[in-house]
């Protein structure tokens, strides 16, 4: 996997949807939770599984609705020590194939405005994967401390501890 290469991917052919829709488990293989976990800046994922359902709506329009749970651990930023988490995700989205425009056209532009807006693809080859990889890096815990972890701050500094400020002022005293 290269740095810049998303760790997972599970690419389906939208363009072969029914109008009965599919549904696709997404699941990393064993060999692909430390890529996840590197990828995250996690210690380690234990697992990341999604089950996918997807709709055709129209010709060119697609709905995207995934349960997405991942388990990692971290360290907590008190102790150190493991914290085990579940990441739980319900992602809805819609999908909509970018028109071909012809050369001559110029680009097209979208309201950014909008949140209603669909995603645009740009293929029917879509990755799974892409928007579960964009929910379970924001679902995870900047900060993660373990249940009854506190940070309990020195209440006078320690003669070794002194301010930058005390230092400097002793060495002028010296001077």
């Amino acid at each position: 996997m290269k740095h810049n290469e998303p760790p997972l991917q599970h690419i389906f052919d939208l363009g072969g949807l029914s109008q009965a829709g599919a549904e696709v488990t997404v699941k990393a293989k064993a060999e692909e939770l430390p890529g996840l976990a590197e990828w995250a800046g996690v210690d380690s994922v234990k697992r990341f599984m999604a089950t996918v359902s997807l709709r055709r709506l129209s010709q060119s329009r697609f709905s995207f609705e995934a349960e997405l749970t991942a388990d990692v651990v971290q360290a907590c930023v008190v102790t150190l020590e493991p914290v085990e988490s579940r990441i739980s995700r319900h992602i809805t989205r819609e999908l909509q194939l970018a028109p071909r425009l012809p050369p001559e056209a110029g680009e097209l532009t979208l309201s950014a405005g909008d949140d209603d807006v669909p995603e645009t693809i740009a293929s029917v080859d879509y990755d799974l994967a892409a928007p579960l990889l964009e929910e379970y890096v924001l679902a995870i815990d900047p900060y993660p401390r373990k249940a009854g972890a506190a940070y309990n701050p020195p209440t006078e500094p320690e003669a070794s501890q002194s301010s930058p400020f005390a230092v400097l002022k002793a060495l002028k005293d010296r001077g």
